[in-house]
């Protein structure tokens, strides 16, 4: 039986009798805007409830709203589309226990999966086999020590570091985080403006001159409808 449940400013203590639901904010099935698998049929599993509060946000619809349900309601929902692709993200899907069993569940159903996390909690129980998009928050979001550091030994060359960029400030902190850590980054690095707030043209500017080995990147759902949710 599913409850909703609104108005939660943060996620509820969990007991070991909701290990194995989650509080969904919304599934749909769409193209995947961003990270490594860009442009290609994904199922979106959107969780409720973020730890973080980034100045930049842009699904504060589901910080506190959503719908508890268990596993195998979740995989109702998400057979009727075609896709084998999934992408659980938030929020910070993280926040919600349920949601690394969740995970294990689908790869064992032979779903591909990929996890979006804003990078401050451990990736330790996260399978190897789920791609981890990962955010490394630059002063822009307002949580530039959020990052925990022993996160980039669990990135491998599959994954990717995202650095969400709105300013010169952030740039130039995205630019010293890698330089500094280059020799512990495995995965790709992504540079992704905030849409509508930065010039596209000014940080590729910037990447250049730099000579930086980075992806820019940007929020193709958002060029394709613009900033709205739900597609």
């Amino acid at each position: 039986m599913k409850t909703k449940v609104t108005g939660v400013k943060r996620y509820p203590k969990e007991t070991q009798e909701t290990v194995s639901t989650l509080i969904v904010n919304e599934i749909y099935e769409t193209i995947n805007g961003e990270g490594p698998l860009q442009g290609l049929r994904t199922i979106i599993i959107r969780l409720m409830g973020c730890n973080l509060r980034c100045s930049y946000c842009d699904s504060r619809f589901a910080y506190n709203k959503g719908e508890r349900m268990t596993f195998d309601e979740v995989l109702d929902k998400i057979k009727v589309f075609k896709s084998k692709r999934i992408l659980v993200t938030g929020g910070e899907p993280l926040c919600q226990r349920g949601t690394i069993p969740f995970i294990k569940l689908l790869l064992e159903k032979n779903y591909d999966v990929s996890l979006e996390t804003n990078g401050s909690f451990s990736l330790k129980e996260v399978p190897s086999k789920c791609l981890k998009v990962v955010d490394v928050k630059t002063p822009d979001s307002g949580f530039a020590d959020s990052f925990q550091s022993d996160n980039l030994n669990r990135i491998k060359k599959k994954d990717c570091l995202k650095f969400v960029i709105g300013s010169r400030e952030g740039y130039l902190f995205s630019k010293k985080f890698i330089l500094k850590h280059l020799d512990k980054i495995k995965g790709e690095i992504y540079f992704s403006p905030v849409y509508g707030k930065i010039s596209y043209e000014e940080v590729v500017k910037w990447i250049l001159e730099d000579n930086l080995d980075v992806r820019f990147s940007l929020q193709l759902h958002k060029i394709i409808w613009g900033d709205k949710r739900g597609f």
